[in-house]
């Protein structure tokens, strides 16, 4: 959640220009609140604007070593607590330059205070609807493998679950997650600066891998060869 926090944030920066526009204004423009876009993601692991994707990555990071030395409970309870102090700070010292300067800006806060953060519910259940269109179809393959429709397909199934076990018993859910956190951050740019090579080497071990299926697949008693329309 904090992820996604601080990518809501920090896309909606050039929001901060609205401060100049009278708040009746800013209410009957200001937008409901969106869900991230895809591209917006895309960008930040691109590192197309390095302070952005920097931030997001080095608080996803904290939040999950956080995670791995304290209890959920204990981090939640600082992260808010840490938010309260920085914002009744704020508030307090803009009151106080207020009071001296005798200026009547208001609050500090009055921007954010008038921002419409509803979801819209026509969006909320087109991301509901999106969603369930890919547990059902998750439930239809989790059938199809552990019903044995392929054979093939469950014994691969059966090697990964194996594996898993190895790995589970090295690393618990939260290194998982750190891990695959700064491979998130990691692999894109690197994927990108040298694309033609790796993808050169991913066909030749794609290759390789359907030939020992295919192999195995035609050794199997029974095993019954799927056609290439699927």
């Amino acid at each position: 959640m904090l992820f996604l926090f601080c990518v809501r944030v920090l896309s909606n920066s050039a929001q901060a220009k609205l401060a100049q526009v009278p708040t009746q204004d800013r209410v009957l423009s200001s937008p409901p609140v969106s869900f991230i876009r895809p591209s917006q993601v895309k960008d930040l692991i691109h590192w197309r604007d390095p302070k952005k994707s920097g931030l997001v990555f080095g608080l996803s990071l904290l939040l999950l070593l956080s995670l791995a030395a304290f209890s959920v409970i204990s981090v939640v309870s600082y992260l808010l607590l840490a938010l309260l102090c920085v914002t009744i700070t704020f508030r307090i010292y803009k009151s106080v330059v207020q009071a001296v300067q005798k200026s009547g800006d208001g609050h500090p806060f009055k921007s954010l205070i008038d921002k419409d953060v509803s979801i819209p519910p026509e969006t909320f259940r087109k991301h509901v609807d999106s969603g369930l269109t890919y547990i059902n179809r998750a439930l239809k393959q989790m059938s199809r493998l552990f019903l044995v429709e392929d054979l093939v397909d469950s014994l691969k199934l059966a090697v990964v679950m194996w594996l898993l076990t190895y790995v589970g018993a090295v690393f618990n859910g939260i290194t998982i997650l750190i891990l695959a956190d700064i491979l998130l951050f990691a692999v894109p740019p690197i994927y990108e600066k040298n694309k033609t090579q790796i993808d050169q080497y991913v066909d030749l071990a794609r290759t390789q891998i359907d030939t020992t299926v295919a192999k195995l697949q035609e050794k199997l008693p029974g095993a019954v060869k799927r056609s290439k329309t699927e």
